[in-house]
């Protein structure tokens, strides 16, 4: 199983001396952090797209690009791209770009944006929520595959017999679908043949067995290969060498975050008493100790069998130094632990 991290690069927009000079400032420690990850030999590393004031990053192919010349082996992806509000034939330059500049390392990771700022700002109606999801991806899919191709669709101008340049260093640039758990996303990505990422960010995670298992199933009807499907989860996660302590550290930029989204979407606000039950061993969110995230990491992969594991590990506005101790802590700490453990596993199924 694969390991690595992903971030929406969080910050405070509305401290001075201002929203610039923040992001400026939360983007330079977002590449110290991906550097970070390279270092500790983690295996993948998203940066997503938003068009808000509390995230630093709207083009993620240009965060990954720079992060391409200071990093030598992990996978850079996008976390996601918000394909929806976006031109496929932009998306696939980019990357290919970043690609060329890494070496082979670029991956997209599309999905339809958990957020709406981007169809306004981009001209898009909501109504055509999912029909631009299905027009681009299929753009997408096919400039993966073909150098020179015509396009005819509906919200995107048409093309004929035009090749689309650079070309990535790979053969072709991986391109996982992102989901929440709505079972068209499953059924979507494995008809498509595409890997399949699932965003674990409340509840239990035995509550998602269901939406994996109908991946797979149809996977299967559609003759995808199956030794060879990748399916990926990830997690909000926050790590400290004790419970407690990292419990306390967290909580207040984690609350906040949650709150400051909620107000947009209708919830509650959250309390510390809900908080300390998702920490549970039952419930989703991996914030505690080194041994509590193993922990839970591996009971996910019992669950649903997966094949990359993501830690969303820069959630809310949590100071830089603690991020990037919770971060060396996954790494020196926690992966090693966790492939020891499948490692083993693997050896045991094969006797």
């Amino acid at each position: 199983m694969e390991l690595g991290l992903i971030t929406f690069a969080d910050m405070h927009p509305e401290i001075l001396p201002g929203p610039g000079i923040n992001a400026h400032q939360r983007i330079k420690d977002l590449v110290e952090e991906i550097r970070l990850a390279d270092q500790l030999e983690l295996d993948v590393f998203g940066v997503g797209e938003h068009h808000r004031p509390d995230y630093a990053v709207s083009s993620p192919a240009v965060i990954l690009g720079a992060a391409a010349a200071v990093t030598k082996n992990i996978k850079l992806a996008s976390a996601v791209t918000v394909l929806s509000s976006d031109d496929p034939v932009r998306v696939f330059q980019d990357f290919a770009t970043v690609d060329l500049l890494s070496g082979g390392r670029a991956e997209i990771m599309a999905g339809r944006g958990s957020f709406i700022e981007s169809f306004p700002l981009f001209g898009y109606d909501l109504n055509d929520y999912d029909e631009l999801f299905t027009e681009k991806l299929d753009l997408l899919l096919k400039l993966n595959k073909s150098e020179k191709l015509s396009w005819q669709g509906k919200h995107r101008s048409s093309f004929d017999d035009l090749g689309v340049y650079p070309r990535p260093y790979q053969p072709s640039i991986p391109i996982w679908l992102a989901a929440g758990g709505t079972p068209a996303s499953a059924v979507r990505a494995a008809t498509l043949g595409l890997p399949l990422m699932l965003a674990i960010i409340g509840g239990k995670p035995e509550q998602f067995v269901p939406f994996v298992n109908l991946y797979r199933e149809t996977a299967k009807k559609a003759g995808r290969d199956m030794n060879n499907l990748q399916m990926g989860v990830n997690n909000h996660v926050y790590i400290g060498e004790d419970s407690q302590k990292a419990a306390d550290e967290f909580y207040p930029y984690y609350a906040a975050m949650m709150n400051r989204v909620g107000r947009d979407r209708g919830w509650p606000p959250l309390s510390r008493r809900q908080f300390d039950y998702s920490r549970s061993p039952e419930s989703a969110l991996m914030v505690g100790s080194v041994q509590e995230v193993i922990d839970k990491i591996l009971y996910e992969h019992e669950q649903f069998g997966n094949t990359r594991f993501l830690a969303q590990a820069s959630v809310g506005n949590v100071p830089h130094a603690k991020t990037m101790k919770s971060i060396e802590l996954f790494g020196t700490k926690v992966a090693p632990v966790i492939r020891k453990a499948l490692s083993a596993s693997k050896r045991s199924d094969e006797k």
